[in-house]
């Protein structure tokens, strides 16, 4: 390949990333624009997304195949839930190699956190074998830092 068609062919990919970043970002900042309390008890009155918010908030960050594993379901319905909980403007996911990162948006308005430590407080009894599930789990995916 020639250098001036490597510099064009990097430059393309550049501005597709460029472009899908600022996409990113745009529905990102429309998704917290529109976080009322009412839509953060919509988006958390389903069981499983408030397991799933429960986890994420305790460990951090959480990989899709660990999800999975701590609640025994499958992919395809974990994978749904989470993405209505990026919709609803309170995860944000990240792609690292074959595995897709899941954790808190870091712009959360202030008053969803107290939320969230209450609804912990409130399940620690269910939490906690959850944690200790989690805890025991083979072949964790490495985070980059």
């Amino acid at each position: 390949m020639s250098c001036g068609r490597a510099l064009n062919e990097i430059r393309t990919r550049l501005q597709l990333w460029l472009a899908a970043r600022s996409h990113h970002l745009i529905r990102w900042n429309s998704a917290l624009s529109l976080l009322t309390p009412t839509r953060l008890f919509k988006c958390l009155s389903d069981d499983t997304r408030l397991v799933l918010m429960l986890l994420v908030h305790a460990e951090g960050e959480l990989c899709v195949c660990e999800m999975t594993y701590v609640l025994q379901e499958s992919q395809p319905k974990v994978s749904r839930h989470l993405a209505q909980l990026r919709n609803c403007g309170l995860l944000l996911d990240r792609r690292q190699g074959q595995w897709v990162y899941y954790r808190l948006m870091p712009d959360l308005p202030s008053w969803v956190l107290p939320v969230l430590v209450a609804a912990a407080e409130g399940s620690k009894h269910r939490m906690a074998p959850l944690l200790a599930r989690l805890a025991t789990m083979d072949g964790r995916p490495n985070r980059e830092c």
